[in-house]
C-alpha cells in the first residue's frame, strides 16, 4: 500500500536587517520606558530595514537564496513561490513575482497572501497542497514584513511592538508520514475594527486627508486583540492535538507566533507544555508578522530533529488564527 504523499520541509533560510531599535532608543521617541515594553511584550530590541529604495522583497531574497543554498538547488528549480505578507513592495505587481526576479527564480509562478500574523500559516498550509496535489515538487513559502513601513513611531501602544525580517522554507514531496499534517485555520472579519490599517485600499484610497489622518499605519485596540489572541490562539491549538490525539508530551516543540510574551506563554499552558519547549525570540525581533513563525525555524533549526512534532499557532489582525501539525522533516 503507498504511503500518502505529504509536503516536507526540507530546507529554511532566514533574514533579519543589520539595524537594531533597542527600547533605550524608543525611550527617546516616545514617552515609554525599557521595564514597561519588557513586563508588557518581552520585547528588547527590533531588527529595522534602513535605506532608499529596500522593500519586503530585500527582506524575502536572502531568505530564499539561503534556503537554496542549504538545499543545494539553482532558484530556477523553484516551481511556485507564496510570500505571506501585509506589506507588499506595491500593491502589485506581487512581492512573489519581484522576488523571483531578483533570484532568477525565472520557472516559477507565485502571488501574495495577507492574513497579518498567520500569514504564513495559510501560506504554509497553502502550499503544501500544491504539493500533496502530486503537480508541484518545489515549493518555496516565505512570511515576511517591513512592519517599520506601517508603523506610527509616535504612538507608544504599536512602535514597540513590531519589527522587520523574513522567513522561508522550501516544501517538497515526502512519503514517510513527515511534512505538514493537519491544520486549523479560522477568520473573523468582524475583528478588522480592532486591528487593521484603514487607508491605502479602496474603501479609503490615499489621500492628503488619509494621509494627515494617519491612516496609513497600524491601528490596534490592545485589550481587545490581547483577549481574542489569548484565547482564540490557545483553543485552536488544543483542538488541533485533541484531533490528531496528541499528548503534551508527543509535541517536541510548540512555535507559537511572536506578538506579545504572555499569549504565547497562555497557549503553552492550555497545551500542557513546559517552557522549555516553547520557542521563543520575541525579544530579539519583535513581532515581525507573517516573519515569526519561520524565524523561530531558522533560529532552532539545529535543534529540530527528523520526526518531531511541532505545533505552529499563530492569530492575527482581522481576525485571523489557525494551528499546524507537522513533523519535522529534516
Amino acid at each position: 500500500m503507498s504511503q500518502k504523499l505529504t509536503a516536507a520541509i526540507t530546507a529554511i533560510g532566514g533574514y533579519v536587517p543589520e539595524d537594531r531599535l533597542t527600547n533605550a532608543d524608543l525611550e527617546k521617541m516616545v514617552n515609554t520606558n525599557d521595564e514597561w515594553i519588557r513586563t508588557r511584550t518581552g520585547v528588547e530590541e527590533r531588527r529595522i530595514l534602513k535605506g532608499a529604495g529596500k522593500a519586503t522583497s530585500d527582506l524575502c531574497v536572502p531568505a530564499v537564496l539561503e534556503l537554496c543554498q542549504k538545499r543545494g538547488i539553482d532558484p530556477s528549480e523553484i516551481e511556485c513561490m507564496i510570500v505571506a505578507t501585509v506589506t507588499p513592495d506595491m500593491y502589485f505587481p506581487a512581492t512573489a513575482n519581484i522576488v523571483c526576479d531578483k533570484i532568477g527564480a525565472t520557472n516559477a509562478w507565485g502571488f501574495d497572501m495577507s492574513a497579518a500574523c498567520s500569514g504564513f500559516l495559510y501560506a504554509l498550509t497553502t502550499g503544501a497542497m500544491y504539493i500533496e496535489s502530486g503537480r508541484y515538487r518545489k515549493v518555496v513559502v516565505v512570511g515576511s514584513d517591513k512592519m517599520s513601513a506601517i508603523v506610527d513611531y509616535s504612538d507608544r501602544t504599536t512602535c514597540v511592538i513590531f519589527g522587520d525580517g523574513a522567513g522561508a522554507v522550501l516544501l517538497e514531496p515526502n512519503l514517510e508520514g513527515l511534512g505538514v499534517l493537519d491544520s486549523i485555520l479560522r477568520s473573523d472579519g468582524s475583528g478588522r475594527n480592532f486591528l487593521h490599517m484603514k487607508g491605502g485600499g479602496s474603501l479609503h484610497p490615499a489621500s492628503m486627508e488619509t494621509v494627515a489622518n494617519k491612516e496609513h499605519y497600524i491601528y490596534q485596540e490592545g485589550q481587545t486583540v490581547f483577549k481574542f489572541a489569548v484565547k482564540r490562539m490557545a483553543d485552536v491549538s488544543a483542538e488541533l492535538m485533541e484531533r490528531n490525539h496528541l499528548r503534551s508530551e508527543d509535541i517536541a516543540w510548540l512555535v507559537p507566533h511572536q506578538a506579545n510574551k504572555r499569549i504565547i506563554d497562555a497557549t503553552a499552558n492550555r497545551m500542557g507544555l513546559s517552557h522549555e519547549k516553547v520557542m521563543i525570540n520575541i525579544q530579539r525581533y519583535g513581532n515581525t508578522t507573517a516573519a515569526t513563525i519561520p524565524l523561530c525555524l531558522w533560529d532552532w533549526e539545529s535543534q529540530l530533529k527528523k520526526g518531531d512534532n511541532l505545533v505552529l499557532a499563530a492569530f492575527g489582525g482581522g481576525f485571523t488564527w489557525g494551528a499546524t501539525w507537522l513533523k519535522w522533516g529534516h
